[in-house]
């Protein structure tokens, strides 16, 4: 459909973005200029963001005085339009927006469950109102009454002894990345008028995915009314396109300020908007009209308003992943597929607020690394990384073959293109724990319970490897079918009960959708093979024959080390399982995908797992996502790096997650940066994982 040229798009080159589609990528590509300078143009912070900062660390303070939560909001039930207007000081604000009418006030959000919701208000002291209670005991379903109302007595009993762990069953499942940008770039407007198009144009035929489709449509174009409305409660038309830069990070913010107002979800990820921002910023500062001291003043208070996005949240969430994250992830830099670097003066914007505010886990900061960014970027980077430790790196010579260049990360590692495909996010898969069941035969080892199929267990005073592969890979096969359908309960009842509809709103109507799955425990999976095949392994049993330890003699090669005979052993199991995962039905025919990822949550599922045949104890963490087992790699940082790269990126293409700390010393450096010192390039280029994955510059082009 063609569009009229609005007026506060003067300046910008057109393109299909404003011809036919709605396309932010085209209007990117179009209008935004490189930057390969260095960060000598950085302004620091502003008196207004300094004061303002001040009152953001002095509500930190009580909050933590108050045992973690300031305030709750108990009475009303939190949506787009829910709430007044909320400010730290609406003098000194350039972008403003809180979830609730204040700062540091914790939402209420029942629609994923009503005893969630209890259990977050009544750990912290407070209760959420008996009418509501009522309301959504009586008369409201809820996400988590569904699943439970669907799940199996099998389902039910691997929850509980945490062989699946973190299943998204009572809270936002996240990893959805609303195009927040094409609020900016079109206004309410021109989207709701798109999204009536779709509807109009929707399949006639009703079948029970047409039926859905129309209804899901109908959802997204009211959503997108109450985002209008949330505009005026703050002052703002965000019905027409942003007129300059501090309105396109305002109205962005807007729409994202909507989605965190919707969902608790567990990953709720800003995308991928310096460079889109950056457009906006270079034609004020060309036309005169900012400083480059305002143009970071904006984005240090987006930032700001990023950092307190805060939910409520119960005690079980918090222990899972060691607080209360959020996961607002920013993908940063990145290359175009035709080769320019996405490096723009606003992604160094973006960093620089780890100077201006201080460090922070919130945004998580995520610069999508290539070979070819910009060698004054790279350095910046590392620079901010050694002073703050707050920058995660993703690779983006990998990813873009699959996603493009406009893909961006949510959560930790799950790559998507933005507007264009979703995730189905799934918890994970304990296969630590799932390798004892396999040697028990199907027995939690703690609690004593059959939980896994009654499997003739493993036999003899020895464990011998062929035997125990053989129990392991047709164990790996019952918690696969059970994982996919779990998370198929979960996610029908989500969409059902809970459904995102402004997030949703924010992308195309043909989705793309991938059924994510997790790994955790895969080198104390890996280790605990190679014991039983390089070593001796003798099971110890309790007085009911149940393998409770284990004793080994001998050494035997362990992951991280970069060493074939056990890293070969970790790719088999991530293969293994994924194939398995691959064999069934998937809700909405989402693409299976996998992770090895755990963030802090190795934690907890070390907590639900015994003694392992690789000499751990019961209880001790996991080591987290893909990383060699704690003190185990005893071969350097490269030998390290080098074990978990062997993964291929095609069985793990949710994301391969490798946790690394490192000082100076340790790659014989004090004081240097060594940005270049490396050689990353070569490295890269001698990737055995990185080929075998399709291209999609076709599928970008035929847009």
């Amino acid at each position: 459909m063609e569009r009229k040229w609005h007026a506060n798009w003067e300046g910008f080159k057109p393109g299909r973005w404003n011809r036919t589609s709605v396309n932010v990528r085209d209007f990117i590509q179009q209008n935004y200029t490189p930057y390969e300078g260095d960060d000598s143009f950085l302004a620091g912070p502003t008196e207004a963001t300094t004061k303002l900062w001040a009152q953001v660390m002095e509500l930190s303070k009580q909050e933590r005085e108050a045992g973690g939560v300031l305030d709750m909001d108990t009475k009303i039930v939190s949506g787009i339009t829910s709430h007044g207007p909320g400010y730290l000081d609406k003098d000194l604000e350039t972008i403003v927006g809180f979830q609730t009418d204040k700062p540091f006030k914790r939402s209420l959000q029942p629609y994923g469950g009503i005893r969630m919701a209890q259990n977050a208000c009544s750990e912290n002291g407070y209760e959420v109102d008996p009418e509501i209670v009522k309301i959504f005991t009586e008369y409201r379903k809820t996400h988590n009454q569904g699943v439970f109302d669907a799940y199996t007595p099998e389902m039910r009993a691997a929850r509980k002894s945490g062989i699946i762990t973190g299943l998204p069953d009572a809270y936002g499942r996240g990893r959805i990345i609303g195009d927040y940008r094409r609020v900016a770039l079109y206004g309410t407007e021109k989207l709701i008028e798109d999204k009536k198009q779709q509807l109009a144009t929707s399949l006639k035929r009703m079948t029970g995915e047409n039926i859905r489709l129309r209804e899901e449509l109908s959802e997204q174009i009211r959503a997108l009314g109450e985002l209008q409305k949330l505009g005026e409660i703050y002052g703002f038309d965000i019905s027409q396109p942003a007129a300059n830069a501090k309105e396109a990070i305002q109205w962005m913010y807007l729409g994202y300020l909507a989605a965190v107002k919707e969902q608790n979800g567990a990953a709720m990820s800003l995308g991928r908007t310096s460079t889109f921002i950056d457009i906006y910023i270079k034609r004020d500062l060309d036309n005169g009209v900012i400083t480059e001291e305002q143009a970071q003043e904006y984005i240090d208070h987006f930032i700001m308003k990023l950092r307190l996005v805060k939910f409520a949240r119960t005690p079980e969430y918090n222990a899972l992943f060691s607080g209360d994250p959020t996961w607002v992830t920013e993908s940063i830099g990145g290359v175009g597929i035709d080769g320019r670097p996405l490096v723009t003066k606003t992604s160094f914007r973006y960093l620089h607020t780890l100077d201006n505010l201080g460090t922070a886990p919130e945004p998580n900061l995520t610069v999508l690394w290539s070979t070819r960014l910009p060698k004054a970027f790279k350095e910046y980077c590392a620079k901010m990384s050694i002073k703050s430790s707050s920058i995660q790196y993703e690779n983006d010579d990998l990813m873009r073959a699959t996603h493009g260049d406009d893909y961006a990360i949510a959560c930790c590692v799950s790559s998507m293109r933005v507007g264009k495909e979703m995730q189905f996010f799934g918890a994970r898969a304990n296969l630590a724990k799932c390798l004892l069941y396999a040697i028990n035969g199907g027995v939690d080892e703690k609690s004593k319970v059959q939980v896994g199929p009654k499997y003739r267990p493993v036999e003899g005073d020895v464990l011998e490897f062929n035997d125990v592969w053989e129990k392991f890979d047709a164990m790996m096969e019952w918690l696969a079918e059970l994982y996919v359908n779990t998370l198929n309960i979960i996610h029908y009842m989500h969409d059902k009960y809970c459904y995102e509809k402004i997030q949703m709103a924010l992308h195309d109507r043909e989705v793309k959708r991938y059924f994510a799955t997790g790994i955790a425990g895969l080198s104390v999976v890996a280790d605990s093979l190679s014991a039983i095949k390089f070593a001796k392994v003798t099971p110890v049993r309790d007085e009911d024959g149940l393998v409770v330890d284990y004793e080994v003699e001998g050494d035997f090669p362990k992951y991280g080390n970069d060493d074939d005979d056990v890293d070969e052993l970790a790719v088999m199991v991530v293969r293994s399982f994924m194939d398995k995962i691959r064999k069934h039905h998937t809700y909405r025919h989402g693409v299976p995908t996998t992770s090895i990822l755990t963030i802090t949550s190795n934690v907890v599922y070390g907590k639900k797992t015994g003694n392992t045949p690789d000499g751990r104890k019961a209880g001790e963490p996991l080591a987290p996502g893909a990383n060699p087992m704690h003190r185990r790699d005893t071969h350097g940082a490269l030998a390290s790096l080098a074990s978990v790269a062997k993964i291929p990126f095609r069985h793990a293409q949710d994301g391969i997650s490798n946790t690394f700390s490192i000082i100076p010393g340790a790659l014989g450096k004090e004081d240097q940066i060594f940005a270049g010192d490396l050689d990353v390039d070569r490295i890269a280029g001698e990737c055995p994982t990185c080929a075998d994955i399709p291209n999609i510059m076709e599928s970008i082009d035929n847009e």
